[in-house]
């Protein structure tokens, strides 16, 4: 019994993660910012906001995303509204 409990949870938590990369939003970072802790991001609707394509800056949940990419990367992101402000709690690189 306790096999199928663990595969039907991988198999929900791969469901979720496939839902949750079908809502990611494709961008170019412009700017990383790290003295302010910010990026700049040309990109495409942002679904999780109701948010069409611009370019804006945003905070970032986690700070170390600021070493890991530079002006000109392409990636595939989400945000949420924290305390008021736009955040990137999820990103990665296009490959």
């Amino acid at each position: 019994m306790s096999k199928i409990r663990i595969s039907l949870m991988a198999a929900l938590a791969a469901l979720a993660f496939t839902v949750s990369a079908a809502e990611l939003a494709d961008g170019e970072i412009r700017k990383v910012d790290k003295d302010n802790k910010k990026l700049t991001i040309k990109h495409g609707p942002l679904k999780s906001l109701d948010m069409p394509g611009m370019t804006m800056v945003f905070g970032v949940s986690d700070e170390a995303v600021l070493e890991k990419f530079q002006a000109g990367d392409k990636v595939r992101f989400d945000a949420e509204k924290m305390d008021g402000k736009i955040v990137v709690t999820h990103i990665e690189p296009v490959r």
